[in-house]
């Protein structure tokens, strides 16, 4: 029946069209040689940019309208009544005006190019959360236009296919059924798609005409609640619909009236009066009219997508939008007003085509609903069309959407209007209108939010060059507009607003792994800036606890080619505290063109990726190490994030190692030997480090310094500075080599059965008639091993700790007095008793001019012997071999002419002991309170 097509329409949820096609503009064209004349006239061809009027006012005016206007006031008004639609409306327009206004500041922010939303989200938030929205966005254009094709087919149908139709025949002209209905789909959606190949400047210029043929109708609905006589209008309905006609309850009318301008009839039409469908009899709820009547809000996207082809898009997308949303609530508004005081409650909520039945021409009511539905279904594919063609031209997906980037001499993306009609038909197949139309709108509904969300982000961020010339918004109104439209999503379908939002965070994980890296800026950088900066200053040095000590730790690195063991290892006892890499380069800035380090700091980051550990990078120039050493002490980490510890290449003359180009240490822990010749010539190109030296470099493998320029006497003052400024120190030896993966999986047929161990030696080794287990340095020592033992690679390592116990003394006593100390500060470790006496010193008296704090006694200096029995000591104790030492070190002497005394000392102890840790420590690092 005639009457079953505008309720069809209106059940279908049609959502509107949120891509009005654009016209191509010159930027979109290719590049093309003013001197060939072919060329030119092709030029020639491309249409002027428009106005607001006709760019923005329009197509906006005309997506918002589209069939809403004609069959959903009555279906409004009649179940929810004249006060609870009036708040319907501006429940939904507030939501939609929240969006508004983030669409004006966005697009005043600068140009915009093809793919409106898209393209405005992509910028703004990256190329992850753009390019599955972008998706989201395409899809929701795609069935948008099914659905107005398909909306349209069956109102042709209805009103051309059954004899009851009263428009123009009065017997049936067009055979109907399922296929019949695909094949006129295919015909319309065929029609559309001859448009869009043509170009989108036909319907930029059938935009107005199809704009006039609209109001025009939508005049004649305002005059002929003026000029028609009360009368009586048969409703529609069947033995389906009606209970009574199987006598399962009462008989619904039969008919309903149009009263004109009542007093009585605005009275019955002021309150709500919620009652069953007649076209799907189920019952109506405000959530349920709400929802339908939301459909009819949007589409305030339309102008802002023809963004390229509009003389002034920052002047007009403005202006032009706001336009149309004050100009279709005032309609939405006066329409309401009007049906409340003319029709009855029967005929608003029995005939939702009411308004052609009381037109001054019944024809003409339809005629508006074919043309603005067939010029939303082509304004949704040319849409679909420049959203595929911008996602193709930015690269989110590779080669697949590739070929969408081809375009016609005038620019126009022909493949991607063919792609997208293909979709467009494959959806026709469905026939499933209103779920197609839920759907599409909670697809708009997220690319709204979007929107809101990605005006927020900038608004959050405080950028500097976030300064839009539209300024009648803040953070409050871009929450809003979020809020309402997850609101809307939920309230229209929960089911598919969830599934929505999932499909999204796939599409946003894929593209985040799988594409490349873009040149837009990512806000999530900008916003990330503008959180570290508040909670650094919210970080109160002031307010430090022992309780809540944790590393933050500065490693001077020389060549990271030598030293990618004692980088690795050194993340691991980081403990979630801060890390940085340092460097110094010498040179004098005075005399060099520009800076030399800013080109070193993408080589230095690459590695740190490389590697996959959490690290800064502070390089620094200077004319000594020593002194570039106490810049990075001075000057690195902000606020309350300092290093507090120094850990240093040891001074030796090992030739140092290139892991770089050893898979096996830096490109992970692949232990396969097919692999090493191709990582090996795929590593180089990554990082720009200087060659390592053949030899001489007298850094542990070059790990820190230059052995050319960095003597021992400065290596030690290194040390001396670094205690002075109250930073504890640590120096790595034999790390050049060290693989975690290799340390920690040892064979099972070594010693111990692949048992992994860490030494602690908690006593000063270099002062015998210092035995204290319970002074900084020592618990420092212990700190820094449990933190190793608590990484989650090092968890099956045992903590053993040996005890040096002298001679006379009560070994059981030492034990308990140390495995007391332990369970207090809750460190789990095997103790292990060592004889003082295997290993006396032997002492040469100082001449008296030496100075008094003079090391490692005051009177006293240890000689070679005594230190090789130290370290014989070390190694005979530790049966297996550990993985890692920890070993006790002694402040550097007061008397700097001792420096390099106190430097063979210390390579006499830790001589061929394997990668060990010498720790001096200045600060409090444990407590046992709670």
């Amino acid at each position: 029946m005639t009457e079953r097509t505008p309720l069809l329409h209106y059940r279908l949820s049609t959502s509107v069209n949120e891509s009005e096609p654009r016209c191509p503009s010159p930027g979109q064209a290719p590049a093309q040689h003013p001197g060939n004349p072919r060329q030119r006239s092709a030029q020639q061809r491309q249409p002027e940019k428009l106005s607001i009027f006709f760019g923005v006012v329009i197509p906006t005016l005309l997506s918002m309208f589209s069939v809403v206007v004609f069959l959903r006031i009555g279906f409004m008004v009649g179940h929810s009544g004249l006060y609870q639609a009036i708040a319907m409306l501006l429940v939904a327009y507030f939501i939609i005006c929240m969006t508004v206004l983030s669409v004006c500041a966005i697009s005043t922010n600068g140009a915009l190019d093809a793919g409106g939303a898209y393209y405005m989200i992509s910028r703004a938030l990256g190329p992850e959360f753009g390019g599955s929205i972008g998706i989201m966005f395409f899809l929701a254009n795609v069935c948008g236009s099914a659905l107005f094709v398909l909306g349209l087919v069956e109102a042709i149908v209805d009103t051309f296919g059954v004899p009851e139709g009263t428009f123009l025949y009065t017997f049936s002209v067009l055979p109907s059924g399922y296929w019949w209905s695909l094949l006129y789909g295919t015909g319309v959606a065929l029609l559309c798609l001859l448009v869009c190949l043509v170009g989108a400047h036909i319907y930029a210029k059938a935009t107005f005409l199809i704009f006039l043929v609209v109001m025009f109708v939508l005049g004649t609905v305002f005059v002929s609640f003026f000029a028609v006589h009360p009368r009586t209008i048969v409703l529609p309905g069947s033995a389906a619909f009606n209970p009574a006609a199987n006598g399962t309850g009462p008989a619904f009318p039969t008919t309903a009236n149009f009263t004109g301008f009542k007093l009585d009839t605005l009275l019955g039409n002021l309150w709500a009066d919620y009652t069953v469908d007649y076209t799907t009899n189920t019952m109506m709820t405000f959530a349920t009219v709400f929802a339908v009547m939301f459909n009819g809000c949007t589409g305030i996207m339309a102008g802002s997508n023809m963004s390229g082809d509009l003389k002034n898009p920052s002047y007009s997308i403005p202006r032009g939008t706001i336009t149309a949303v004050i100009f279709t609530f005032i309609i939405y508004n006066m329409l309401s007003i009007m049906v409340a005081c003319s029709c009855d409650r029967v005929l608003l909520q029995r005939d939702y085509s009411f308004l052609r039945d009381i037109n001054i021409w019944n024809p003409f009511v339809t005629v508006g609903v074919y043309s603005s539905t067939l010029s939303a279904a082509m304004s949704n594919l040319i849409g679909a069309s420049r959203i595929l063609y911008a996602l193709a031209r930015d690269d989110l997906f590779g080669k697949v959407l590739s070929p969408a980037k081809k375009t016609s001499h005038s620019g126009n993306p022909w493949v991607s209007v063919l792609l997208s009609w293909f979709l467009v038909q494959l959806v026709l197949f469905s026939g499933k209108l209103n779920t197609i139309a839920s759907i599409v709108t909670i697809f708009f509904l997220l690319v709204y939010a979007a929107v809101d969300l990605a005006c927020l982000a900038l608004e959050w961020a405080s950028a500097p060059n976030f300064r839009p010339t539209f300024r009648y918004f803040t953070w409050h109104t871009c929450v809003l507009g979020i809020v309402g439209c997850v609101v809307m999503m939920f309230l229209i379908n929960a089911i598919y607003a969830s599934a929505s939002i999932a499909f999204m965070l796939l599409l946003l994980l894929l593209i985040h792994y799988l594409s490349p890296t873009s040149s837009w800026g990512y806000i999530s950088q900008a916003l990330i800036f503008h959180q570290v900066r508040k909670y650094l200053l919210m970080l109160d040095v002031r307010k430090d606890h022992v309780k809540f000590w944790r590393p933050q730790i500065l490693l001077m690195v020389s060549n990271p080619r030598s030293s990618v063991g004692l980088i690795r290892f050194t993340n691991d006892i980081k403990k979630s505290g801060l890390y940085v890499l340092g460097h110094v380069q010498l040179g004098d800035l005075d005399t060099l063109p520009s800076d030399p380090l800013q080109s070193q700091y993408d080589s230095w980051l690459s590695l740190v990726d490389h590697l996959n550990i959490k690290s800064f990078v502070n390089l620094t120039l200077a004319d000594s190490v020593r002194h570039g050493v106490q810049h990075l002490l001075f000057i690195s980490g902000l606020g309350g994030m300092r290093p507090n510890t120094l850990i240093l290449g040891f001074y030796d003359d090992r030739l140092p190692q290139d892991n770089l180009i050893d898979p096996s240490l830096s490109a992970g822990q692949s232990a396969d030997p097919s692999d090493s010749p191709r990582d090996a010539e795929r590593q180089p190109p990554l990082f720009h480090f200087a060659s390592l030296r053949g030899s001489g470099d007298g850094q542990d493998g070059g790990e820190f310094g230059d052995g050319k320029v960095l003597g021992p006497r400065e290596y030690v003052a290194i040390i001396a500075d670094a205690v002075k400024m109250l930073k504890n120190v640590a120096l790595a030896r034999d790390f050049n080599g060290f693989d975690r993966a290799r340390v920690l999986s040892p064979p099972p047929s070594s010693p111990g059965k692949g048992a992994v161990y860490v030494d602690v030696w908690p006593v000063n080794l270099l002062r015998p008639d210092s035995c204290s287990y319970v002074d900084t340095c020592s618990l420092f020592l212990l700190q820094l091993a449990c933190i190793l033992n608590m990484v989650r690679a090092w968890r099956r390592a045992t903590l053993r700790l040996f005890l040096c116990v002298e001679e006379g003394r009560s070994v059981r006593g030492s034990k308990e007095k140390l495995g007391q100390l332990l369970k207090e500060l809750r460190i789990k470790a095997q103790v292990y008793s060592v004889p003082w006496d295997q290993a006396e010193p032997e002492e040469e008296e100082e001449s008296e001019g030496d100075y008094v704090n003079s090391f490692p006694s005051n009177a006293t200096r240890l000689s070679d012997d005594y230190l090789s029995a130290v370290n014989k000591l070390i190694l005979d104790s530790a049966r297996p071999a550990p993985a890692v030492r920890f070993l006790y070190l002694p402040r550097p002497p007061a008397d700097t002419s001792r420096y390099a005394t106190y430097l063979e000392q210390l390579e006499l102890l830790t001589r061929d002991l394997g990668p060990t840790l010498l720790i001096h420590g200045v600060t409090p690092v444990i407590t046992t309170d709670l």
